[in-house]
């Protein structure tokens, strides 16, 4: 029998050769635009922060006292389909960083903190971590102090997060597909006879910053993620396509 195509998933990249401020969100000659203004409404929106601070990290200044890091996030979106199929557009050249603490001085981690300088805390060029020749936005936020360390904290720095690169998303969902640096197809195929192969891959479930989401309704992202905590650390099939197209978010 011949092999059947059961999905098929397009990544296409957009580079970005600055990042700086502006008056609305936009992507244009390899430049991004953000918007300092919406840390404003993002603190109002949630009781449990206090502050947020945005900062454009330009790639080599990294000589900088920094919270712990919470998470390294890339810029991607959904254009067409759902995870795992359909097409994706994302972001080369710069990544989101989260850090967080709350008004007492407790750093947002579990298991260990890496606070400090970024150019000691950060190892660059990585799978997952910005190279060298990247900018990072810096999004850092105070959670209230006095308040047991649960889930609720370090989610809530999340959600945040999540709000601020969707503005980045839904921008990246307008450019043209064909203005790409390049285009890549990814198939989930069916090849009846032939051996059936299976990745295993364990994840955390245990606690408040060891924690992973799946089935987020964008690519690394928060919204509509659900806690692997929540779902009892049950076994989950994924497709190799929904994987690279970014349905488990670790929150750690």
């Amino acid at each position: 029998m011949e092999e059947k195509i059961l999905r098929k998933l397009i990544i296409k990249p957009f580079s970005i050769n600055e990042v700086r401020y502006g008056n609305r969100f936009s992507i244009k000659d390899n430049i991004l635009e953000l918007v300092p203004e919406k840390i404003e409404e993002l603190k109002s929106a949630q009781d449990l922060i206090v502050d947020i601070k945005l900062d454009i990290i330009k790639p080599g200044d990294y000589n900088k006292e920094i919270n712990t890091i919470m998470d390294i996030i890339p810029i991607s979106t959904k254009v067409l389909g759902k995870i795992g199929e359909g097409i994706t557009h994302t972001l080369t050249g710069v990544y989101v960083m989260l850090t967080g603490v709350d008004e007492d001085g407790r750093q947002m981690h579990e298991f260990g903190s890496s606070e400090g300088i970024l150019s000691e805390q950060l190892k660059f060029g990585r799978r997952g971590t910005p190279s060298t020749s990247d900018y990072i936005i810096h999004m850092d936020v105070t959670i209230r102090g006095g308040l047991p360390f649960d889930r609720t904290l370090p989610n809530a720095c999340f959600r945040a997060c999540d709000d601020f690169i969707q503005e980045i998303r839904n921008t990246l969902k307008t450019i043209d597909g064909r203005q790409a640096d390049s285009s890549y197809e990814y198939l989930d195929k069916s090849r009846p006879g032939k051996k059936k192969v299976v990745l295993v891959k364990q994840i955390a479930g245990q606690g408040a910053m060891y924690d992973n989401l799946v089935f987020p309704e964008e690519p690394s992202g928060f919204e509509g993620g659900t806690s692997i905590i929540d779902m009892c650390n049950m076994p989950m099939i994924l497709s190799p396509n929904e994987y690279r197209d970014g349905i488990l978010r670790a929150l750690v």
